[in-house]
């Protein structure tokens, strides 16, 4: 680990955190948790570690008592009007992502984005864009010249679910939704 203390990397890594999620914008994370509050149906996906953070946002939705897929998975229905789909994408330009969201905006689904890159493909498709200040996978500093000790798209990474965690509790308040209720609606075939 390039020769350093743990403590001193770890230090690092919670700096760049605290400085990167300092810096979303509060009105599009309000207007993110209204989303996920009002629509009944929710879709996530992303690619790669992205993925990752939205189906842990999918399973804390689901916690909550909200009806949750995974897009491209077999048990997934078909997203309707009435439906939001929320994508996690550091470059904005995931092809397999960009199919999705034009499937979704061809159905008139709201789409919510997470990413780096408010210019990108997936950004114009998006109806609300959550824009994170982190470096993306292919770009070395992020917007406001935020720089990272870490390899290529983990501070967004990170940074995102974080938010994510954030709005959940944030809904829960909302929601009236205790950990107890979200306790019984975790998987128990485990």
């Amino acid at each position: 680990m390039n020769n350093e203390p743990v403590d001193i990397v770890l230090e690092q890594i919670l700096a760049e955190l605290s400085t990167c999620v300092r810096q979303v914008a509060a009105a599009n994370l309000a207007l993110a948790a209204e989303w996920m509050q009002f629509y009944p149906r929710i879709f996530v996906a992303g690619a790669g570690r992205s993925s990752l953070c939205m189906r842990a946002l999918g399973m804390r939705l689901m916690h909550l008592g909200k009806t949750v897929y995974v897009a491209g998975e077999t048990t997934t229905p078909a997203i309707t009007e009435t439906d939001l789909l929320i994508l996690g994408s550091g470059s904005g330009r995931t092809v397999s992502l960009l199919a999705i969201a034009g499937q979704a905006r061809r159905q008139n689904a709201k789409i919510l984005l997470f990413t780096t890159d408010s210019a990108s493909p997936l950004a114009e498709l998006a109806d609300h864009r959550v824009l994170i200040p982190a470096p993306s996978l292919k770009n070395v500093k992020g917007m406001s010249g935020l720089e990272s000790v870490q390899p290529m798209g983990t501070l967004f990474e990170q940074s995102m679910l974080i938010l994510c965690d954030c709005l959940i509790l944030g809904l829960m308040q909302s929601m009236g939704v205790t950990t107890a209720q979200m306790l019984a609606r975790h998987a128990n075939l485990e």
